[in-house]
């Protein structure tokens, strides 16, 4: 009955009452009508039938203005309802009603043009199963105060579990019998620490995104066997590059080293060498350490804090390219011309022995002021061979339209206690340019490779920009006062590259180009090639992080699977067209967690940083405006609200059409790009949040 109901609403695009539908199917009997009604119930509860208020019923797909989605609550006060194949839906604050973050819910659009807005009709599900919060006790029993305020519930924890706490303490809780109304029972599975220790902080966050550090006993057990030097016997069918000058380049504090290089010239050509890790040899399918490392998808970095995708013994050993030690690999030696084409390569099993273990700074000091660390004078040469080979890449990545962003990130500086006592900019020089564009030719290669050879795969990919988003910036940035002449219909990477070109000279080009980057979708992972937009490539893959990523551990095995075994029977590409689309979903959903969790902990440290600060005056650029105030963005990235009603003198209204706030009667205007002075006036660490008052415009 529901396949014919179905078929029937299907050409049906307005609400039918129950009967209707019914006397559409040509059905007669009370009993056929009652088995309609019940099957229309149960479309509804599965999310494809939508029901009105006046109890007629729509195919969901049918409503143009509906959509069905996982709500992303900001600390900012609004949320996003997260779509698939299309951009994501803006929910105001106060159109968010009951729903909390991470609820999918059904919510309708009730705007369209600069910004697409929405608003919750209902909370379809809610997921909640493990939280993160501190024990506290309120008349005697014990709660959780919630980690994540944006989740609204009320945890009563059961007495069996909380034996050895205490308030203060941080845990984890699984969420079991429902109360009430937003209220549920909660068992105590982890006590991660007091809320004052060192560290515990950022745990609690890592926590929140099921980002485990115990990798369990099953692991500990596989870890026994596991060498801590490479057997003789493994050397057997891979290619000696032990006699070669090969090194890495990686941060002063780096110990999970993926990646190796080496360079020499055959005539005109650059024989560049790219060497990975060979951890597939390592970590094998259907173990507890496969399954492990495929749970977590990727190593996650929170300030000084890494959770790692292995293992240390992994990591940090066997499997790191360490200075001075034998290491399987799997490698790309590329041969490419003068203008950064690459004319042959071979990728193959192989093993090194990297010469020297540099860092950037290092390096940085050779490449751009001349200045050689002890240790470094023998490689002198073969740094400024690189980085004359990697400039031709950069300026061929440049010429087929690649997009550089080139945006800051921060740096969280804490002490040996944990607490935030800086932030700070990390520039990019020459040495960090030097690797990217080194592993972005190894990827393509890779990549180019198995997708001419019409393989199953697991790609890197990044999609065009949804031309509604382009649209909403360009009205943004005319808003701003500013004319475009970059043609944006039907966007390329080349003229995404020539409209942050024009936009570079404007001062509020620091805003501008974050905002652009915010219009563009997400890379992510699939085992179906679209090219990479950003990189302007036709096919891309990750291939030179298997230690902390997924994806790479994958290809390693696939490039294997293809190139050694010779595997290309019906049953293995048949079982491969299937599974590399799991892994590809769970890849970037892991990908997700971990960046938020990144986010999150530096929102968190920086507000730790200003609690410190409180009374200070800082300049700043205003990044967002809203109807409660505006947000401003300090040099280092730190970020505090401007609350509407600390604005002196006036009755400030936010308008949309021109998204600013603006006085009723003055006709001060606040709006994005502005430069202004602020007082810091509040901080805290617990929520995340940093408040300023406004001192005066930077031009007044």
């Amino acid at each position: 009955m529901k396949e014919k109901i179905l078929e029937v609403l299907e050409n049906v695009h307005e609400a039918k009452e129950a009967m209707e539908i019914n006397d559409l199917l040509s059905l007669k009997s009370a009993e056929d009508y009652r088995l309609v009604c019940e099957c229309l119930e149960q479309l509804v509860q599965e999310y494809v039938v939508f029901k009105t208020k006046k109890e007629k019923y729509i195919l969901l797909k049918n409503c143009p203005s509906l959509r069905i989605g996982k709500l992303s609550l900001n600390k900012k006060g609004y949320g996003f309802v997260i779509l698939e194949r299309e951009d994501d839906l803006y929910i105001p604050a106060d159109m968010i009603g009951n729903a909390t973050h991470d609820d999918v819910v059904l919510a309708e659009i009730t705007r369209t043009g600069v910004k697409r807005e929405g608003k919750i009709l209902r909370v379809i599900q809610r997921d909640l199963r493990d939280v993160v919060g501190e024990v506290i006790s309120i008349q005697g029993k014990f709660q959780l105060k919630l980690d994540d305020e944006k989740k609204d519930i009320t945890v009563l924890l059961s007495r069996e579990t909380i034996q050895n706490c205490v308030e203060g303490h941080k845990v984890l809780v699984h969420l079991g019998k429902e109360l009430g109304k937003k209220s549920y029972l909660g068992d105590v599975v982890k006590i991660l620490g007091h809320k004052d220790d060192p560290g515990v902080d950022i745990l609690s966050i890592a926590y929140k995104y099921q980002i485990d550090p115990d990798f369990g006993k099953l692991v500990e057990e596989e870890l026994e066997s596991i060498p801590v030097e490479v057997n003789e016997n493994d050397l057997q069918g891979r290619v000696d590059f032990t006699n070669e000058e090969i090194f890495t380049i990686d941060g002063s504090h780096t110990k999970d080293i993926d990646d190796a290089i080496g360079i020499s010239k055959e005539g005109e050509l650059y024989v560049l060498g790219v060497h990975i890790a060979d951890v597939s040899h390592y970590v094998k399918e259907n173990t507890a350490l496969g399954d492990a490392a495929y749970e977590r998808g990727t190593s996650s970095y929170l300030a000084d804090t890494v959770i790692p995708m292995l293992p240390h013994k992994l990591s940090n050993g066997i499997c790191s390219l360490n200075e001075g030690s034998l290491r399987l690999t799997m490698s790309c030696v590329m041969k490419i011309n003068a203008v950064g084409e690459v004319v042959s390569y071979e990728i193959v099993p192989s093993y090194i022995r990297s010469r020297k273990k540099m860092t950037y700074e290092a390096v940085n000091d050779i490449l751009m002021r001349n200045q050689v660390e002890k240790g470094y004078e023998d490689y002198v040469d073969s740094l400024r061979l690189m980085n004359e080979l990697a400039h031709i890449l950069q300026k061929r990545s440049i010429q087929r339209g690649y997009i550089n962003f080139d945006l800051d990130e921060p740096r969280i500086v804490q002490d040996e206690f944990g607490k935030c006592i800086d932030v700070v900019m990390d520039e990019r020089e020459d040495g960090e340019k030097l690797i990217e564009s080194f592993m972005i030719v190894a990827n393509e290669t890779v990549a180019s490779h198995i997708y001419n050879m019409e393989l199953p795969f697991i790609y890197r990919v990044h999609g065009k920009p949804n031309s509604e988003k382009i649209d909403d910036f360009v009205n943004l940035v005319k808003i701003l006062g500013y004319n475009l002449q970059t043609r944006t219909i039907d966007l390329t990477p080349k003229s995404m590259q020539q409209l942050l070109d024009e936009l570079d000279e404007k001062p509020e080009f620091t805003i501008l180009s974050k905002l652009l980057l915010r219009s563009m979708k997400k890379a992510e992972y699939s085992s179906e090639n679209i090219g990479h937009f950003g990189l302007a490539s036709r096919a891309y893959t990750h291939f030179t992080s298997p230690i902390r990523r997924f994806p790479d551990l994958t290809v390693h095995r696939l490039l294997k699977k293809y190139l050694v075994e010779k595997d290309f029977s019906m049953s293995t590409i048949s079982y491969l067209e299937q599974s590399l689309v799991e892994v590809a979903l769970h890849s970037s959903e892991r990908e997700r967690a971990a960046d938020q969790a990144e986010r999150d902990v530096e929102e968190m440290k920086m507000a730790e940083y200003m609690e410190n600060h409180i009374g200070e005056e800082y300049e700043g650029i205003i990044n967002t405006v809203t109807n409660f105030g505006f947000f401003v963005e300090l040099p280092n990235l730190i970020e505090g609200l401007v609350h509407v009603n600390t604005l002196k003198g006036d009755f400030y209204e936010y308008i949309p059409e021109s998204l600013a706030l603006i006085g009723k009667n003055s006709k001060k205007t606040y709006r994005i790009g502005d430069a202004v002075r602020v007082k810091c006036i509040g901080a805290s660490k617990e929520s995340s949040m940093i408040d300023f008052e406004l001192v005066k415009m930077v031009d007044e």
